[in-house]
């Protein structure tokens, strides 16, 4: 009950607010797009950024958690797949974009926040390498193949480049980069500097939470139901399930990193389900469904999971 008081309701709290706050409109109609914009090119990198220039890359690329974490992700990126092609008789764009709603956690905005107050500092680097892990396994993989389909003649090689291409753009492994690489060559960082990167990654957390509340407050389920329901579900209860039996191979549970591993494969779908959905017209309503379902039910299955770990 501990862990649910400190940890998980302060979290949900925010997101409930930013929720509040769309749904009454207090911040104007374009408020969603200019958090997130804030959280994506400012905040969070800053955040990721500064905590990696700070902390040995031994201490952040651990490569068992890279193995186990990336095979649970995995797993169900293709059980994911599975369930459409099942269920719907859905081609592989719509099977790919099934995969990435049943795999690809709120590791970003909803699980650095959340480990940084269930861990602290010290939850932070597992917590990132998580990140990198989850936007490799799924974006990767999963926008080659709808890229496959939906761009089919332009060869294997041009699609998998352009998939990876839109991964390395993308400002929070770009920051996570450079921050390794700052570490690893061993350049120190400025005082003013250093105090710039704490002030402004401190926004990184409550933003994120309250741009979730946002998000969320702009979308309905009108349809889709059945697919959202298999990938929450997988989302929610089999991908933890499967990190408790595959981790244990890798790392152990009882660390902290392990700890912060198991929380992360427990998140909700993140919202770039339904932004991939949306960039390319596919399973749209599905994987915002997905979105609004996984995130409702975690405040149950994440508070449940923060009290099985002993958080406090």
């Amino acid at each position: 009950m501990q862990a649910i008081l400190n940890v998980a309701l302060p979290i949900f709290g925010v997101i409930l607010a930013g929720y509040l706050a769309g749904l009454w409109r207090i911040l104007g109609g374009e408020a969603t797009a200019a958090l997130n914009a804030f959280v994506s090119y400012f905040a969070l990198p800053v955040l990721f950024f500064g905590t990696l220039a700070r902390t040995p890359v031994g201490a952040v690329l651990d490569p068992a958690l890279m193995l186990g974490f990336g095979a649970v992700v995995l797993a169900t990126f293709l059980l994911g797949m599975a369930t459409t092609r099942l269920v719907a008789r859905g081609g592989l764009a719509a099977m790919s974009l099934q995969g990435i709603a049943a795999s690809w956690g709120n590791v970003g905005y909803m699980g650095v926040p959340l480990c940084l107050a269930a861990f602290g500092e010290a939850g932070l680097p597992p917590a990132m390498l998580s990140v990198i892990v989850t936007a490799v396994v799924a974006m990767v993989i999963g926008v080659m193949l709808i890229e496959l389909e939906v761009a089919a003649g332009q060869g294997p090689l041009r699609t998998f480049l352009r998939a990876a291409f839109n991964v390395a753009r993308n400002p929070l492994p770009l920051s996570m980069a450079l921050g390794l690489a700052v570490s690893a060559v061993g350049l120190p960082i400025p005082t003013p500097v250093e105090k710039w990167l704490d002030l402004l990654g401190a926004a990184a957390a409550p933003c994120a939470l309250f741009a979730i509340g946002l998000f969320l407050s702009d979308k309905s389920i009108k349809s889709g139901l059945a697919e959202a329901g298999l990938a929450s579900t997988i989302k929610l209860l089999l991908q933890p399930a499967l990190a408790a039996l595959i981790l244990p191979l890798f790392v152990d549970l009882g660390s902290v990193t392990g700890k912060v591993a198991l929380l992360m494969a427990a998140l909700p779908t993140a919202a770039n389900a339904f932004v991939l959905a949306k960039q390319f017209e596919v399973q749209v309503e599905q994987n915002s469904a997905s979105v609004l379902l996984s995130t409702a039910f975690s405040v149950v299955t994440v508070s449940a999971l923060l009290v099985l770990l002993r958080v406090s």
